[in-house]
């Protein structure tokens, strides 16, 4: 993790949890390409972005790509269940088989550190905060940010990006 003393130089300087409080360095996730995506289960947006993205997982899985999905309250109201209830509304209703953390905040005093810091790297259209459920980080293989995609831009839409990072094109 991150100290005060030092910036954190890519999204592998980070530790978080998974939906079952387990510790997760995501430096586990060193020369993959990743999407982190803020997600919530009762969003006008969720029925297609998740569909959207098991598609994304399932085609390039196996070349080094990953999704890290955290669940997010803030927008709406729209994930209001426990790390438990949202895990298994994921896995079951939405066939997620990405990795799904704990809820988390991604804006305000509470905002969890990796938010931070991917906001910081990619700012958003005018303002650095997440507008909504389902914005989109795509990260390179040296863990940098090198992409920001609103909730209104599908999964599917941003394919190629995926595959070029991935060497795959």
């Amino acid at each position: 993790m991150a100290t005060v003393e030092e910036s954190p130089k890519s999204i592998y300087d980070f530790t978080v949890k998974d939906a079952r409080g387990n510790d997760v360095p995501l430096s586990n996730y060193n020369s993959k390409v990743l999407l982190v995506v803020n997600v919530a289960s009762k969003c006008g947006f969720t029925d297609s972005n998740y569909k959207e993205l098991n598609v994304l997982y399932e085609k390039y899985k196996d070349q080094g790509f990953e999704i890290l999905a955290f669940p997010c309250n803030q927008f709406g109201w729209q994930e209001p269940g426990t790390n438990e209830e949202i895990l298994e509304t994921a896995c079951t209703r939405f066939k997620a088989d990405f990795p799904i953390f704990e809820k988390i905040d991604v804006n305000g005093k509470n905002a969890a550190p990796l938010y931070k810091f991917l906001k910081a790297e990619k700012r958003g259209l005018l303002i650095a905060t997440i507008k909504w459920n389902f914005t989109k980080f795509l990260i390179n293989k040296e863990g940098k940010v090198v992409e920001r995609y609103g909730p209104h831009t599908s999964p599917l839409q941003f394919e190629e990006d995926i595959k070029n990072l991935l060497g795959s094109s």
